[in-house]
């Protein structure tokens, strides 16, 4: 037994994760390199190394909880890989000029046909609300009206929504509300499928950074986007929201969140899944909204990002013999990887989902939160 796989399975002691075991949960080892490459690489090599088919589980969702409540992740976290990353992102913006779109050039250009058959009828990309649903249609739709219902939505009020992705709230907004909605993404695939989907309303679809927005809103709403802004940039964001709400308007910011304050995100998604991504803290956005905006509400139900994701899964692993032949097996390991360890994440509450509902100097009489 190599030293590399002495320390590993010291680290698995009283996790209730075994090595070769027979819980769906243990992890099944086919190549003995691994551990020395976990150490090496850290989270980017556990990742690399199951899409290479070095190991599996066959709840992979419920091995990666399992790591992440017993804080393994925290005994691999420093290593050259990582202390790189940080290294760049102390050093560069990397979420500045150009670069803001290269996320949407690697995930969400993909091709619609993946996102049509993972998402519901609406394609949301973002967590659905699982309160008082039983199916991934029902749960996405609550969302939106959610978020409607929220910043008091009526009838002709100008909607801007920062990261529109497929139109998916513009399109609820404006039949179900009678609003009218602008939408902005980084992604030429989602605006071209948006726009199609929102034919004949009143919405307006744009390929636009947020930092070029110099108009007014009744209200913002962003929903799933923040998390590709940046630490640097966080600052300007909101200033930018600021100057394009109106006096007395709401903004709805819909966001992944950490509890910790940190300058990178997990490398292996990083690398495989979105580039420049990096989810914030609530210490990193009170600091951002000072003298900006008085934050009305804050509603976390990032347990319910455990089902939506799981349901995502559910629904591409049904379609992939149809991905196939375009997407590639090795494709689909890394997918199945994003979307169950993200599952295990949030089930292990290593991950949040916030919805803050943000105004300019304070709701008269005080704002009455909506669940």
């Amino acid at each position: 037994m190599t030293k590399e796989k002495r320390f590993v399975e010291s680290l698995l002691k009283g996790t209730g994760i075994t090595i070769n075991g027979n819980s769906p949960s243990d992890p099944h080892i086919h190549n003995e390199n691994l551990y020395a490459r976990i150490l090496r690489d850290g989270s980017l090599g556990l990742g690399e190394a199951y899409m290479d088919g070095w190991w599996d589980a066959e709840a992979l969702d419920a091995f990666i909880c399992k790591a992440l409540a017993a804080h393994l992740d925290k005994a691999i976290e420093f290593n050259l890989t990582s202390l790189l990353a940080i290294a760049k992102a102390f050093l560069f913006n990397l979420q500045a000029g150009s670069r803001a779109f290269k996320v949407g050039q690697v995930h969400y250009d993909l091709g619609n046909d993946l996102y049509e058959a993972m998402l519901d009828k609406r394609m949301v990309y973002t967590c659905g609300y699982w309160k008082d649903a039983e199916t991934l249609d029902e749960a996405q739709e609550a969302k939106l009206d959610l978020v409607c219902r929220k910043v008091g939505l009526k009838k002709g009020d100008r909607v801007l929504d920062i990261g529109c992705g497929w139109g998916s709230f513009a399109k609820y907004a404006a039949e179900n509300y009678g609003a009218s909605v602008v939408g902005i993404t980084v992604s030429g695939e989602q605006a071209t499928l948006a726009r199609e989907r929102c034919l004949g309303l009143p919405v307006e679809i744009r390929v636009q950074d947020y930092r070029d927005l110099a108009e007014t809103f009744d209200h913002i709403v962003s929903l799933g986007m923040f998390e590709h802004v940046g630490v640097k940039n966080y600052r300007t964001y909101f200033e930018v929201a600021n100057r394009c709400l109106k006096d007395g308007g709401l903004f709805l910011l819909h966001t992944i969140g950490h509890d910790r304050s940190q300058l990178t995100c997990d490398p292996w998604f990083e690398k495989y899944i979105f580039p420049g991504g990096i989810v914030p803290s609530l210490t990193q956005i009170g600091k951002a909204v000072e003298g900006l905006f008085l934050m009305e509400d804050l509603h976390n139900f990032g347990v319910d990002y455990d089902k939506t994701l799981m349901a995502w899964f559910k629904n591409f692993d049904s379609a992939w013999p149809a991905l196939r032949a375009k997407y590639g097996d090795r494709f689909y390991r890394m997918w199945k990887y994003y979307l169950l360890s993200s599952a295990g994440a949030f089930r292990a509450r290593d991950a949040n989902l916030w919805q803050i509902v943000f105004s300019k100097g304070g709701i008269q009489g005080g704002y009455v939160s909506i669940r």
